[in-house]
């Protein structure tokens, strides 16, 4: 303890995040699994497509979603329960054990769509489990003024497994088959558990009345009680319903249909996807770097403003060049946005309900976003991209707005 010049005391300065050996560990095990998620996903969609047409290929990636919405809730509840260091533990185990298990039985099979669809359900429940548990698990091993600087590190390792994942699938599919490439996913999500296992957890002060007790549902409404009863947590909950309802469309599907409505081709569209990436990366590397953001709840609101008007921008500018300039705005922006509410979610929220609180956000951002999609297709299909995409970045604006309408979210901050 240390005392300032006005005599009073003051904390001992904590350990910068990117210099501490249990937080360095819990990003290599991250980095490690997010990579074994890309290069699982390849694999799983080159069995597929020599399993059967672009139908099958379809079911098989997207059955996995129908586990992780359905139980997305009660993975948060089980992290509050067990905490989240074993339930991560526990998922990466399992999908390790899965994958390596399936690369065993092609040894001596060619896939088979059945095959295929079991193992895509049993990962979509994993996910259920392993989403909002490694979203609670920060606070756990770092200190308050560090989550900032940790989103920011999770950010790039992000980045870092979408940049390296799907080219070291393509590299397995293509000496090996998918059987390679199945056996080197689990291999990267075994690398995850010895990290795992060796992370200090952080005791997080005791809330009286506030541990899972009762059954699991009467956890579940009570986590749900305490977001819509918090000044904070209620109003970033609505901040990332609605922004990313706006938001994952235009990026993600959004994005194909415009290369292919302007003539732009796969090279324009990977050159306006890469600028996003740099975008979002500058940001990480910022947050992981300065490790704070005064007035985060003002600048988070601002900058998925900012990041809405760029949106609106992508489709209407005429040449790739222009819109990839538009798509750094948006990864800069949007990615600030995102990083600051999630450090935000973690700062605030009591310890005994992040796995709750986590899994709310996460049900947003990974389960009903992306049912956006048809609806962003069928639009394209009717108006073009250009009124779509206007009217994607008017509702992320309108995220945004809100969110600066509650004074108490304006004016949050992130621990010094």
């Amino acid at each position: 303890m240390t005392v300032t010049d006005s005599g009073t005391p003051a904390r001992t300065a904590e350990r910068p995040a990117h210099r501490d050996a249990n937080v360095l560990r819990w990003l290599g095990a991250y980095t490690a699994s997010m990579i074994g998620d890309s290069v699982y996903y390849m694999a799983l969609a080159w069995a597929a497509a020599r399993t059967g047409g672009d139908t099958q290929t379809g079911v098989v990636l997207a059955v996995g979603s129908i586990p992780r919405a359905v139980l997305m809730l009660g993975g948060g509840v089980l992290a509050d329960r067990i905490g989240p260091r074993r339930v991560v533990i526990g998922s990466d185990a399992a999908r390790c054990l899965v994958v390596l298990g399936l690369a065993a039985a092609l040894l001596f099979t060619s896939p088979v769509l059945w095959m295929l669809i079991a193992v895509a359900l049993v990962f979509g429940v994993v996910d259920a489990l392993f989403l909002p548990a490694v979203g609670a698990l920060p606070p756990r091993v770092t200190a308050p003024g560090q989550l900032a600087r940790v989103q920011g590190m999770r950010g790039l390792a992000t980045r870092l497994a979408n940049v390296v994942g799907a080219p070291l699938g393509g590299v397995a599919v293509a000496l090996g088959g998918p059987t390679l490439a199945f056996a080197a996913a689990g291999v990267l999500f075994a690398v995850s558990l010895p990290l795992l296992l060796s992370l200090r957890i952080r005791p997080l002060p005791d809330q009286d009345g506030a541990e899972p007790s009762g059954t699991a549902w009467h956890d579940l409404a009570d986590g749900l009680r305490h977001i819509r009863r918090h000044p904070l947590l209620g109003p970033l909950m609505i901040v990332v319903a609605v922004s990313e309802l706006g938001f994952v469309g235009p990026l993600n599907l959004g994005l194909i249909l415009l290369a292919q409505e302007r003539h732009w081709g796969a090279s324009g569209m990977g050159w306006i996807i890469a600028a996003f990436g740099i975008g979002a990366g500058a940001t990480a590397l910022l947050l992981a770097v300065r490790g704070r953001v005064p007035r985060a709840g003002l600048v988070m609101c601002l900058a998925v403003l900012v990041g809405a008007v760029a949106i609106g921008a992508l489709a209407q500018l005429p040449s790739v060049a222009l819109a990839a300039t538009a798509a750094v705005c948006v990864g800069l922006f949007a990615g600030l946005g995102g990083s600051l509410c999630g450090a935000l979610v973690q700062t605030v929220t009591e310890p005994a309900y992040l796995g709750r609180v986590t899994s709310v956000s996460t049900l947003f951002t990974h389960a009903i976003a992306p049912l956006s999609y048809p609806v962003t297709g069928a639009a394209v299909a009717i108006w073009g991209t250009g009124p779509v995409f206007a009217a994607s970045a008017a509702l992320c604006a309108a995220g945004a707005l809100t969110g600066l309408a509650f004074t108490r979210l304006r004016r949050a901050e992130l621990p010094g």
